[in-house]
C-alpha cells in the first residue's frame, strides 16, 4: 500500500504559476512510475505528466513547454511546476503511483492521491 498526499493547489490568474507536490509514504525509488493526472468538470481524467524511477519523463502535448515534472528522492516527493497557466487548466489534479510486481507475467498496482484543486481565473 502506497499513500500519497498532495498539496499546492489554489487560485491563480491566467499567466501565473503554481507548484504541486505529491509526498509518498515510501521511497519513490521503489515506485516504477509517478504521474500527474487532471480532471475538469464534465471531462474525463487525462494524463498531465509522468516520471519513471529511472528519471524518464513524458508530457501530454497541451502541457509540454509549460509544465515540468520532477522528483526529490530524499523527500520522497514528486512535483509538478505549472507555468503560463490558462483557464482551461482549471481542474482537480491527482497524483498516481504505479508499482510493478513480479515478472512472467508482471502485475501493476495503482495508487491515487485525493486530488488538489487548481483554479485559473481570466
Amino acid at each position: 500500500q502506497v499513500q500519497l498526499v498532495e498539496s499546492g493547489g489554489g487560485l491563480v490568474q491566467a499567466g501565473g504559476s503554481l507548484r504541486l507536490s505529491c509526498a509518498a509514504s515510501g521511497s519513490i525509488s521503489s515506485i516504477n512510475l509517478m504521474a500527474w493526472f487532471r480532471q475538469a468538470p464534465g471531462k474525463q481524467r487525462e494524463l498531465v505528466a509522468g516520471i519513471t524511477s529511472g528519471g524518464s519523463s513524458v508530457y501530454a502535448e497541451s502541457m509540454k513547454g509549460r509544465f515540468t515534472i520532477s522528483r526529490d528522492n530524499t523527500k520522497n516527493t514528486v512535483y509538478l511546476q505549472m507555468n503560463s497557466l490558462k483557464p482551461e487548466d482549471t481542474a482537480v489534479y491527482y497524483c498516481k503511483a504505479t508499482v510493478v510486481v513480479g515478472t512472467t507475467p508482471a502485475t501493476a498496482n495503482d495508487y491515487w492521491g485525493q486530488g488538489t484543486q487548481v483554479t485559473v481565473s481570466s
